[in-house]
């Protein structure tokens, strides 16, 4: 049964890729098809991340991941280099967690 979702899943996957590669190059090049291309991985990256954060199961949960998602927001405004934000924003998580706070 596993099996059978995994393939009908990869054949989906390959009609979904072979769909967008038949769209013609009129829709490609419009320039509402350029706005909605630049904003949708923004908007899938911050749904990505509240998801991880804010969640656990079904409840909304605040905790020490979201003083960690502070810190690295802080650290990017500052623009920090990369590892030195998910260094400090696990570090922050780590030391909140460590001393009983935001559990």
């Amino acid at each position: 049964m596993i099996w059978l979702a995994l393939l009908l899943t990869a054949a989906g996957c390959y009609a979904f890729k072979l769909a967008g590669l038949s769209v013609p190059e009129r829709v490609l090049s419009h320039p509402l098809t350029d706005r909605i291309g630049v904003l949708i991985p923004p908007a899938l990256l911050g749904a990505l991340i509240a998801v991880q954060v804010l969640a656990s199961g079904r409840s909304l949960v605040v905790d020490a991941r979201v003083a960690a998602l502070g810190v690295a927001a802080v650290l990017l405004c500052l623009r920090a280099p990369f590892l030195v934000v998910v260094c400090a924003g696990a570090a922050a998580a780590a030391v909140l967690r460590a001393l009983g706070w935001m559990g």
